[in-house]
């Protein structure tokens, strides 16, 4: 699959940027954090807190690299929908349902990174930061439906059970850090995961766009190298 191919690219770039953080002069640091997120996708709104991973190559004092890693706890939605019989002699020929849905994120991100005010090894006064990239995001899907629907004798608008979806993502975030100590930095940032590929899901309340997310993230950056 492409998204897979994606994957395996993305992947190799990170590879390449440890190696270059080894064999060159390149300021490197770790960062993790808890994170609230909220999901504003049509018929798909809910609430989520998970964690943030966070690995930063700093390439100039201004300028660098991340890869990121977040895990969400589940999201959960109602909606209600009509069944439509399959054929003509099937009585009722409508039937109203309500569909419960749970939606869990897991995403990689790979992108670029901007200090607009500071730098990254500033140990006075607080930075601010950027960040544009792209992300691989692997969501579990589940539906329950009230009540059933015999799907032999009934066209239901969302498959029952419990499915996958991967899908590119377009990652954008604004953020701000201050120094704690030495080579320590607290930081808080926004972020937004918007969708970059066109990936459906019969588990989906609405198909149109997933994802569409706004992170809060807090927690602490650890500077290891400084060239």
């Amino acid at each position: 699959m492409i998204i897979f191919e994606r994957m395996k690219k993305s992947l190799l770039a990170v590879g390449l940027l440890i190696s270059a953080s080894l064999s060159a002069q390149v300021g490197f640091s770790l960062a993790t954090g808890l994170s609230g997120l909220h999901n504003f996708s049509p018929q798909q709104q809910f609430w989520a807190f998970g964690q943030t991973v966070q690995t930063n190559f700093h390439f100039t004092p201004k300028d660098g690299a991340y890869v990121s890693l977040d895990f969400y706890t589940e999201g959960k939605y109602k909606n209600s929908f009509t069944a439509i019989a399959k054929s003509s002699l099937t009585q009722p020929e409508q039937l109203s349902y309500t569909a419960t849905g749970r939606i869990n994120y897991r995403e990689f991100s790979l992108g670029v990174r901007h200090y607009f005010r500071g730098t990254y090894n500033a140990d006075k006064d607080f930075n601010l930061y950027g960040i544009a990239g792209f992300g691989l995001l692997f969501s579990k899907l589940s539906n329950t439906n009230s009540p059933s629907i015999d799907t032999a004798l009934y066209q239901a608008q969302v498959a029952e059970g419990e499915g996958h979806l991967q899908k590119l993502t377009l990652d954008l975030g604004f953020g701000g850090e201050v120094p704690v100590a030495t080579n320590f930095f607290i930081f808080v940032d926004g972020r937004t995961w918007l969708p970059a590929s066109s990936s459906t899901s019969p588990y989906l309340h609405n198909q149109k766009n997933v994802p569409m997310t706004f992170m809060l993230s807090a927690g602490l950056r650890v500077l290891f190298a400084s060239y």
